[in-house]
């Protein structure tokens, strides 16, 4: 993972702000990897699961950093509850760029019968930092390719993972 932090993911959505695929995230196949991050052919994020059940690094990671910051309001999984939508059915129609801007940003929908209100996780590393992983892990479990639960089984953390992941948090 290019762990950035959250001012240049920012800049980032607004510099690259890609049109969205049929299904949002469009094709999950693996294109590309630098780091041990996986990357599709727009060079989206992705996921990459053996056979085996072997998972990459930054799906694993990304269950962890999921649970930790998403799941109290989306719930486990990312299945949704009654305060926050599902993510594995969102990332259906939301392209990485859209899922970028909505943590960043956060996002409001007012009506008269409901208050659904995101905040805004911009200037919160321990989202920010792992916004890739947290992406990679639902988008696998959008797509159908990793099931409830934590994998059982990763790829070995890539080198240079933890001095980028702490030159993140600061």
């Amino acid at each position: 993972m290019r762990i950035k932090t959250w001012a240049a993911m920012a800049a980032l959505f607004l510099v690259s702000a890609a049109p969205a695929g049929a299904d949002g995230t469009g094709d999950p196949a693996v294109a590309s990897v630098s780091d041990g991050e996986y990357a599709d052919k727009d060079g989206n994020p992705t996921f990459k699961i053996e056979p085996d059940g072997t998972v990459d690094w930054y799906t694993s990671v990304g269950y962890i950093r999921y649970t930790a910051n998403c799941m109290q309001c989306h719930g486990p999984d990312g299945l949704g509850s009654s305060f926050g939508p599902s993510l594995v059915d969102a990332l259906q129609t939301l392209s990485y760029s859209q899922f970028l801007d909505t943590v960043t940003n956060g996002k409001k929908n007012v009506s008269a019968s409901q208050d659904l209100v995101m905040p805004a996780l911009g200037s919160n590393p321990n989202v920010m930092c792992y916004i890739d992983a947290i992406f990679v892990y639902l988008r696998a479990r959008s797509d159908g390719a990793l099931g409830r639960g934590q994998p059982q089984k990763n790829e070995p953390k890539p080198a240079g993972y933890s001095k980028t992941e702490d030159a993140c948090m600061g």
